[in-house]
């Protein structure tokens, strides 16, 4: 099917047709997008699968190699010392260790998931972990925020954990000897789910397509500053295929 959303905050139409796979390991084949060198593992929770299509679409037309690594329903690298969190932590880092050694990564970017819960001591010595694998591997850490969503039944317990991540995560990053940043999404999104800048979907969690082109630009840019890449102009990209991904299908997004 053709999805349609017009991007207002970038200024350009979104327009695609039939593609309904997911922006998985993709390397800089457009024409004229010179080879940056770059490898960009993307990590995350179905948030980050949301904005995958759109980030790996950017990053492609920037010459940049992507891999979503994001996780539906899991993705976080906190042990939280609950069942849930222990099972899709030890996942998660199974997963990483496996993709650094497939795809080799020059940038691991981390987006804090909705299931980074647990005291913040514990949140920042997996964020301080994360950044000594990163290291390890010969690549930087990225760490963004999740955006705001909403809290519903599921998430209302966690809810003070979860607003305590990113404060471990810049704590992280400021204790890593330069071997991880933290991008403060906030800048893009808000703080308020409900709010039109945060630019959510019905469901008050993930995005459709018009917030994913947001989230791709404001974030190639700023890894572009961080791994020496140009950032692809967003009318490069914005009008690809990868706005009829079945993830926004699924979600209802209007088109």
């Amino acid at each position: 099917m053709c999805t349609t959303a017009v991007a207002a905050v970038l200024g350009v139409a979104l327009v695609g047709c039939g593609s309904q796979g997911s922006a998985d390991a993709v390397g800089p084949t457009k024409a004229g997008a010179a080879d940056s060198g770059a490898k960009v593992l993307w990590v995350g929770d179905s948030i980050a699968g949301a904005e995958a299509p759109a980030l790996g679409a950017a990053l492609k037309s920037s010459g940049v190699d992507f891999k979503d690594a994001s996780s539906d329903g899991g993705g976080t690298v906190v042990d939280g010392g609950d069942e849930i969190t222990g099972k899709i932590s030890e996942d998660t880092w199974k997963e990483l260790a496996a993709n650094i050694g497939s795809f080799k990564p020059t940038v691991i970017a981390y987006q804090i998931t909705t299931y980074d819960w647990g005291p913040q001591d514990k949140q920042r010595a997996a964020y301080e972990k994360l950044a000594r694998t990163a290291k390890d591997a010969g690549a930087k850490l990225v760490l963004v925020p999740a955006p705001p969503v909403k809290i519903d039944d599921f998430y209302k317990k966690h809810e003070p954990q979860m607003r305590a991540a990113p404060k471990a995560a810049e704590e992280a990053a400021k204790n890593s000897g330069g071997a991880a940043v933290f991008l403060d999404s906030a800048q893009l999104w808000g703080t308020d789910a409900a709010a039109a800048k945060a630019q959510r979907s019905s469901d008050g969690i993930h995005n459709c397509q018009q917030g994913a082109a947001a989230f791709a630009k404001w974030l190639s840019e700023r890894l572009g500053s961080q791994a020496g890449f140009k950032a692809a102009p967003v009318d490069a990209w914005a009008k690809g295929s990868w706005t009829g991904d079945a993830r926004y299908a699924n979600l209802k997004c209007g088109g």
